[in-house]
């Protein structure tokens, strides 16, 4: 079981250890709920130095991640980062990934823990013929810094000039600078930063941050954060097997040029106008219950789809979740979730359910 360099500290704060696709990781630090009120409130940092930061650097680095990548990241400028899908042969989502360009000839990739491996091996079967470098940063951590006060606590982790400068940065946006790294993004529905740092410097910017009364927040608030923010988790709202299209994610697949070729071009191209299309689509339970994974969807007694991620919204306090459904599930439509044998009253909604600490619901 890895271990991030963070360990000792979660174990000091008496955090509920678990594995998390081979790491031991904190799932709370005595109440999910507070922590995700924290965020969603004022601030918190996660651990998030299990995922992996991959360093793709010169040849035809652009022609390389426009080729692996749906959202054809070799239109970024410098500093300019890009949320995007890495996609198998057949279309299916191998991962989904956050894509900066910090030169010209070096681009970063930031992947998920569970796909570390796989992404790397698909990576370096291709980089030769394009003469890029890949290299795994095992040197580096993440901390994940999310909530409304994100700003105020940069100066905490960082140098004071480059807290400032990482400040100013919009959204989707990466600093480099001695080593560390900072990129406006997170998986909260709020505002945020990850903070890129050498393994070495993480320790005392964990130790700045919650002296200076930033929560610590554990993978349990962060899989609710990102639910109410209609945010996909790989593993459960798509897989390899997934059409990305059908998971609401085709806003991420840059079609134009009509010529540039990507991993699953082919494939996908076919559905790309189909109105029949099974869709994603959130759902928010009227009667009282919790939602999980798997559970049918129903209209008018018929099966139309089935939950791929449920759980209970601490801002809403009610069930919500994400699903994939028949086409003819609209968005303000009734629908009826199946519990434990139980059919549960409940509405199809647009996601997100939550952004800015405010509900976001709009049908």
């Amino acid at each position: 079981m890895h271990k991030t360099i963070l360990h000792d500290r979660h174990v000091g704060l008496a955090a509920r250890m678990a594995p998390f696709a081979g790491w031991e990781m904190p799932l709370d630090y005595g109440s999910q709920i507070a922590e995700h009120h924290a965020v969603r409130r004022a601030c918190g940092v996660f651990d998030v130095s299990h995922m992996g930061v991959v360093d793709l650097t010169g040849g035809d680095v652009a022609g390389l991640t426009s080729w692996l990548l749906a959202c054809d990241p070799g239109r970024l400028t410098d500093g300019a980062g890009q949320y995007g899908l890495l996609l198998n042969e057949r279309g299916g989502v191998t991962d989904d990934l956050i894509a900066y360009r910090l030169r010209p000839d070096h681009f970063m990739l930031v992947i998920n823990a569970g796909n570390r491996e796989k992404d790397l091996a698909w990576i370096r079967i291709h980089a030769p013929a394009h003469n890029v470098t890949v290299t795994e940063r095992i040197d580096l951590a993440i901390l994940a810094l999310q909530g409304p006060e994100a700003v105020r606590h940069l100066a905490d982790a960082l140098p004071s000039e480059m807290a400032e400068r990482a400040a100013a940065l919009p959204s989707f946006h990466i600093l480099e600078e001695g080593g560390r790294r900072v990129a406006r993004t997170g998986y909260t529905g709020e505002d945020g930063f990850e903070l890129i740092l050498p393994l070495g410097e993480a320790g005392a910017a964990w130790d700045r941050l919650l002296a200076a009364g930033v929560a610590p927040v554990g993978l349990g608030a962060r899989d609710t954060l990102r639910l109410e923010a209609g945010l996909n988790l790989h593993g459960h709202d798509m897989d390899s097997k997934s059409n990305p299209l059908e998971r609401g994610l085709g806003w991420t697949i840059a079609w134009e040029p009509e010529s540039r070729i990507f991993s699953g071009r082919q494939v996908l191209e076919p559905f790309r106008h189909d109105p029949t299309l099974r869709k994603r689509i959130g759902i928010l339970l009227i009667d009282k219950g919790v939602l999980r994974d798997h559970l049918p969807v129903f209209v008018d007694g018929d099966v139309v789809g089935e939950i791929t991620s449920g759980g209970y919204s601490p801002t809403l306090e009610r069930g919500i979740a994400l699903a994939v459904v028949d086409s003819r599930l609209q968005p303000g439509a009734a629908c009826q979730v199946e519990v434990r044998g139980r059919r549960l009253n409940a509405r199809a909604v647009r996601p997100p359910f939550v952004k800015f600490g405010q509900s976001a619901l709009r049908d």
